[in-house]
């Protein structure tokens, strides 16, 4: 992970020598420094354009700086990907928009604010991208009810991003980004996350009760439920998708260079679990180069979605493959193993899991577009 770290190193310097010094199993608790470690840097930074202050990196660097990430703190991968995901919502929302959206992106870079997502995480029956809260209109804007949860980043937040159903430009509903000050009145925080896996990315409940939020700050979308993405959000899914992936890579990465490092495992063994994990991670890396060219069409959609696949199913083969060339006595004596395992295989929770998506790609086999709305 050299690459990976060099690009840390030069995008959020002194970050990831910070997480190096913190043991893993701190990193990963609930009382975990690696959010206020990230808040410190110049990480919330890292998806803003140059020219509002940021970093202006690429998703090739960001998935490299997300490896890097995840191989120091899982926990601190996932929240970040659900900043950098709202972040690179907010970005494409500016390139179309000469609202306050620049302003906004000048914030997190300057004053290193961290802007969560309460972006619909898919529920059992119903697409994807369905918002689990409601925006009625107000006077002056509109008040806006529902949960998300989990909501990473729950306590740590400054700005949460909402996706919401608005009255379009034809009278029919669209999806809308509304963004709430995490001070606004009638938000609250729910305990909710029981698992002792990535209990370090405060993934708590965000409960919204009729918060006003001004029209100024709901961004609408052109999408209509049940049609396909349009050319900004289908972007903000894709950094999603590849972002979390790598820092799941960068999970099983770091348990890898242990077998790496070791005198236990052959030269076959070792070259069969290289090729699982940089397979991995050049699949991502070719996604990116993708989108950084500007190819943001429905293919495009479809072969992200294969790629995490493919990457959740070599990740899957290669935690088996570590703890096998690890040995008994590493995985008894070390807490750590068991703990990357677990963590590096809840890839396979983030929405869209790929039950959800059988028949959309089924489908695509045949010639038709995928439909995540």
């Amino acid at each position: 992970m050299e690459l990976d770290r060099l690009t840390m190193e030069r995008l959020v310097p002194g970050l990831d020598k910070a997480l190096a010094e913190v043991p893993l199993e701190i990193l990963e608790s609930r009382q975990s420094p690696a959010i206020r470690l990230f808040r410190e840097s110049p990480g919330p930074g890292l998806l803003v354009p140059a020219e509002s202050g940021g970093a202006g990196a690429s998703m090739l660097e960001a998935v490299r700086v997300q490896r890097a990430l995840g191989a120091r703190s899982p926990s601190l991968a996932v929240a970040t990907t659900m900043h950098h995901f709202s972040v690179a919502s907010i970005v494409a929302a500016s390139e179309e928009s000469s609202g306050f959206e620049w302003l906004l992106l000048e914030a997190v870079a300057r004053d290193h604010r961290l802007v969560a997502s309460g972006f619909a995480e898919g529920r059992p029956g119903q697409p994807v991208l369905s918002p689990t809260m409601t925006a009625e209109r107000v006077k002056g804007g509109y008040a806006v009810s529902g949960s998300k949860k989990p909501c990473s980043l729950a306590r740590s937040m400054d700005i949460l991003t909402a996706s919401v159903a608005v009255e379009g430009e034809d009278g029919r509903p669209v999806m809308a980004v509304a963004l709430i000050p995490a001070e606004s009145p009638g938000l609250s925080i729910r305990p909710f996350w029981n698992s002792w896996v990535l209990a370090g990315a405060e993934s708590e409940e965000v409960v919204l009760d009729q918060v006003f939020v001004d029209s100024e700050l709901v961004v609408s979308t052109t999408v209509g439920f049940g049609q396909q993405l349009d050319r900004a959000t289908l972007s903000s899914f894709l950094w999603h998708e590849l972002l979390i992936s790598a820092g799941y890579v960068g999970a099983i990465s770091t348990l890898a260079e242990r077998v790496f490092a070791g005198a236990r495992a052959s030269d076959a063994e070792k070259t069969r679990l290289l090729c699982e994990v940089e397979g991995a991670a050049l699949l991502l890396e070719g996604l990116a180069r993708e989108h950084d060219a500007g190819e943001h069409g429905n293919a495009v959609l479809a072969r992200c979605l294969i790629g995490r696949y493919a990457a959740q199913d070599a990740l899957s083969r290669a935690a088996s493959l570590c703890v096998e060339l690890l040995g008994g006595v590493a995985f008894i004596t070390s807490p750590e193993v068991a703990y990357l395992v677990a963590a590096s295989q809840a890839i396979a929770v983030h929405p869209p899991n790929r039950t959800s998506m059988t028949s959309a790609l089924a489908a695509y086999t045949q010639g038709q577009a995928v439909n995540l709305a």
